[in-house]
C-alpha cells in the first residue's frame, strides 16, 4: 500500500524521464557536467553527460572556454612574429608547433635549409616528444588514482628540460625554430650534454614501466576499456599515438618523411609502434614504447650532427619577410598525432590566410561515440587515454 501510494504521488516530469532499470519505479536520467572545470577533464574541457544511474547514455563535449583566436591573429602579424602564437596552442609540443609553420612558409619561399639545421630540428622534435609524451605518462596513472609515477616522468622531464633549455632559453615556449633554419647555433659541449641526457632516461624508463604496465589496479581500470575501432578512427580523422594503438599503421614521419626522417626510416631506427586492441593500455603502452623509438631517434640524431662539419643554421632573409603568392599544406607528426597548416599567401608581409588542424580537436570529437553504455568512473580513464591539450583543441 505505501509502496503503490509512493509511486502513484510521483512527479510527472519524474515519471516522463523514465528509462530505469527495475520495473517497479521508474527513474529519471541524469544530466550531470563534468568541467569546464574538473580534475578529470585536466583542462577548461566541458562534458555533457546525460546518465541512467551509472552509466553514460549520451556525451557532448563542450569546447572553446580557451578559445584565443590564433588564426585570426595569424592574419595580422608577420611571419617571425606568428612563430610566438602557433607555438602554444599545444604547450607540451611546442618546438614541433613552430616546426609546421617554417615548413610552410620555407616551400613557399623555396628555401633550402641548411643540413646542419635540418638535423638539429629533428633531433629537438624528437626530444620535445619525448617531454610530451612522459607528461601523460606521469598524469595519466594520477587520473586513475596512482600518484607515484607522476614523480618519476617529471624525473626524466627536468633532465630533457635542462639540455632543452640551455639551448634555446625557455622550458615550455622554445621560441627556437626561424624561417631558414633555427635561432642560433648550439653551445659549446651541448651534444655531449644532450646525449648524457637520452642515457639516463633511458636507464631509468624501466621503472615507470615497471610500476605501471604490470601493476593490477591499472590494468583493470584499462585492459578492454574504451576501444575504439580503426573504422571510428577513419570516420573522425584521429591520428597519432591514439590511432596507432587500434592498429592504424600511420606516421608521416614514415608516410611522407620531412627533415632527416626519410634517412632515420632507411637506416632501421625509426619505428612506428602500433597494437592491435585499442583499448586505454594500448594507448598507454603506445606512448611508452614511443618514448624509446624516440630515444633512438635522438641517439641517431646526435651521431649525425658530431659527423657533419661546423657550418650556418640558418638562412640570411631580408629585414622584411614576404612570402610569394600561392598556398601551401605542411603536416607533420606532431607528439599526438597530424598537426597541419594550411597557408595562403598574397604577396604580403602577413599571411592571408593560415588555417591550424590540430590533433587534439579530433581526438575529444570521438567521444560521444565512445562513451556511451560505459560507467562514469570509465569516463575518466577513456578520457585520459585520448591524449590531448585543451588549447590544441580551442586554437
Amino acid at each position: 500500500m505505501g509502496i503503490g501510494a509512493g509511486a502513484a504521488g510521483l512527479d510527472p516530469l519524474y515519471e516522463r524521464g523514465g528509462t530505469g532499470t527495475g520495473s517497479e519505479l521508474p527513474t529519471t536520467d541524469m544530466v550531470l557536467n563534468i568541467g569546464p572545470q574538473h580534475p578529470a577533464t585536466h583542462g577548461v574541457l566541458r562534458l555533457r553527460l546525460t546518465l541512467d544511474g551509472e552509466r553514460i547514455v549520451n556525451c557532448e563535449p563542450i569546447i572553446g572556454y580557451m578559445h584565443r583566436g590564433a588564426e585570426k591573429l595569424f592574419e595580422v602579424r608577420d611571419y617571425r612574429q606568428i612563430l610566438v602564437l602557433a607555438n602554444r596552442h599545444d604547450w607540451l609540443s611546442a618546438f614541433s608547433n613552430e616546426l609546421g609553420v617554417v615548413l610552410a612558409v620555407e616551400r613557399m619561399m623555396g628555401l633550402e635549409v641548411p643540413v646542419r639545421a635540418v638535423w638539429l630540428r629533428t633531433l629537438l622534435a624528437e626530444l620535445n616528444r619525448v617531454l610530451n609524451h612522459l607528461m601523460f605518462l606521469g598524469s595519466y596513472p594520477l587520473e586513475l588514482g596512482a600518484i607515484t609515477p607522476v614523480f618519476y616522468a617529471f624525473r626524466e622531464r627536468e633532465t630533457i628540460q635542462a639540455v632543452m633549455e640551455e639551448l634555446s632559453g625557455g622550458r615550455m615556449h622554445y621560441m627556437f625554430n626561424r624561417v631558414g633554419g633555427l635561432k642560433e647555433d648550439i653551445p659549446y659541449g651541448w651534444l655531449d650534454r644532450a646525449g648524457e641526457a637520452s642515457v639516463a632516461v633511458r636507464r631509468r624508463l624501466p621503472d615507470i614501466e615497471n610500476l605501471v604496465l604490470g601493476n593490477e589496479i591499472f590494468r583493470a581500470r584499462t585492459v578492454g576499456v574504451g576501444r575504439l575501432s580503426p573504422e571510428l578512427i577513419a570516420a573522425y580523422g584521429i591520428s597519432g599515438p591514439i590511432a596507432r594503438a587500434s592498429g592504424v599503421d600511420a606516421d608521416l614521419r614514415r608516410d611522407e618523411p620531412y627533415l632527416g626522417y626519410e634517412e632515420l626510416a632507411r637506416d632501421g631506427v625509426l619505428r612506428v609502434v602500433t597494437r592491435t586492441d585499442g583499448d586505454c593500455f594500448g594507448r598507454f603502452s603506445v606512448l611508452l614504447e614511443q618514448v624509446k623509438v624516440s630515444l633512438d631517434l635522438v641517439d641517431a640524431c646526435l651521431d649525425r650532427l658530431r659527423s657533419i662539419p661546423a657550418g650556418p643554421v640558418n638562412t640570411r632573409l631580408p629585414k622584411i619577410l614576404k612570402v610569394p603568392e600561392g598556398q601551401t599544406y605542411a603536416w607533420t607528426e606532431n607528439p599526438l598525432g597530424i598537426n597541419g597548416y594550411y597557408l595562403v599567401s598574397r604577396g604580403d608581409k602577413t599571411p592571408w590566410r593560415l588555417k591550424l588542424r590540430s590533433a587534439s580537436f579530433n581526438n575529444i570529437s570521438v567521444l560521444p561515440e565512445m562513451l556511451p553504455d560505459t560507467i562514469v568512473a570509465d569516463m575518466i580513464a577513456i578520457l585520459g587515454s585520448m591524449f590531448f591539450v585543451v588549447g590544441d583543441i580551442d586554437k
